[in-house]
């Protein structure tokens, strides 16, 4: 395939020529120096979905791809898109250099996005509220949440994956009955006989078909940040995904995407089989379900590359990077942060003191010898002021 002209993300100011930024509260292009607005005009055509046999066979239109400047960040991997005239600049994951000076970086173009509605400062809250609940996060975290310090607005590539699925498979349904049995027991009068009920399973062999169309299985394009973190800002609004426009870029940094459509496949295959064995489980029925085989024919596939909005803030401690994201949609924040040593041993320490008063006062007072003869732990002859021994029931 061969790429498209270059995206440079810049929307002059029709008053004083300054570029203008993405306002998230407004939903408008503003200038930061003369405040005058832009209003975007928004695409409302549907989102194409592209076919993904298509896409891995390269049998795209030019239309399909885009290239764009793309600078690695040598210390965690990421990439993220600059303008082209910038020439250094940090890595908003790391906070470690980058070098823009590298060769345009040819990609799938974005069909979709979400565009930011967390506005920085609302994103900044976020944080403070989320660090100021850690309790064993370092003084100089704290520091860090009050001293007010930039976080960079990040739109993060995702693949969506749509599959038409036929899933056939043999296994085993278990049904539960009971058989009764005359079992010997231990009581306070000795042994006893009794009848009990004994659970068993009549496993019978099934077969059967499911199906399922799955809509906007979502897997990150990118291995900047820990999964888990990204996982972890679910649920997207995605029914409300926008036609991709640059404009909302405007002011923003995007990454590209570093997990390749066909990875990404894979990742959403592994999502759907988890799907596809629960829909088997429930059509074989029965108490207890064993899936000996399953095979699944994928029909029609189609994808297609979308941008979410993620805030995101890098902090340096001791020689080491912790990250913080914080969804541009609903403020629902992720991080990783440091633990004070001296915070948890006092912790610790504090609860060591707290329990042993307490046990001080129960003990002084009487009230745990009492507590321990009328539970029957201590036999009823042991003198009173003995330290407290735990003895079997049959003791008493």
């Amino acid at each position: 395939m061969t790429s498209s002209p270059s995206r440079t993300d810049h929307f002059p100011c029709a008053q004083c020529g300054a570029d203008l930024r993405y306002e998230p509260d407004k939903e408008v292009l503003v200038c930061e120096y003369c405040s005058h607005e832009n209003h975007i005009d928004i695409d409302d055509a549907p989102i194409q979905e592209l076919d993904f046999r298509s896409a891995i066979a390269n049998q795209l239109s030019d239309a399909q791809t885009e290239t764009t400047t793309v600078a690695k960040c040598s210390s965690c991997g990421a990439a993220v898109e600059f303008d082209p005239n910038l020439h250094a600049d940090d890595c908003p994951f790391c906070a470690g250099p980058l070098i823009t000076d590298v060769p345009a970086h040819r990609h799938l173009r974005p069909k979709g996005l979400l565009p930011f509605t967390i506005t920085e400062d609302e994103a900044k809250d976020s944080l403070k509220h989320w660090l100021g609940s850690r309790w064993f996060a370092p003084g100089e975290l704290k520091k860090y949440a009050r001293a007010d310090r930039k976080m960079n607005g990040l739109y993060t590539p995702y693949w969506t994956f749509d599959a038409d699925t036929q899933s056939t498979y043999h296994g085993q349904r278990g049904d539960v009955y009971y058989v009764e049995r005359m079992v010997t027991v231990m009581t306070d009068k000795g042994p006893r006989r009794q009848r009990q009920r004994i659970p068993k399973i009549r496993w019978t062999r099934v077969s059967g078909r499911v199906r399922r169309w799955f809509d906007d299985v979502l897997v990150l394009g990118s291995k900047a940040l820990p999964k888990h973190f990204t996982d972890d800002l679910a649920p997207w609004d995605l029914h409300a995904l926008l036609p991709y426009q640059s404009e909302y870029l405007a002011g923003f940094r995007a990454e590209a995407y570093t997990i390749d459509l066909r990875e990404g496949f894979s990742e959403a295959r592994a999502n759907m089989d988890l799907t596809i064995r629960r829909d088997v489980r429930f059509d074989i029925g029965g108490d207890q379900q064993q899936v000996d085989a399953l095979d699944t024919k994928f029909g029609e596939v189609t994808f297609k590359h979308v941008l979410l909005p993620i805030w995101i803030a890098a902090y340096r401690y001791r020689s080491k990077t912790y990250r913080f994201v914080v969804n541009g949609r609903t403020g629902k924040v992720r991080g990783e942060r440091p633990y004070s040593r001296w915070k948890i041993f006092a912790a610790v320490l504090l609860g060591a003191l707290a329990m042993a008063v307490f046990f001080s006062v129960l003990y002084g007072s009487g009230a745990l010898d009492q507590m321990m003869y009328d539970g029957g732990f201590i036999p009823q002859n042991l003198p009173r002021g003995v330290p407290p021994v735990f003895f079997p029931d049959s003791f008493r």
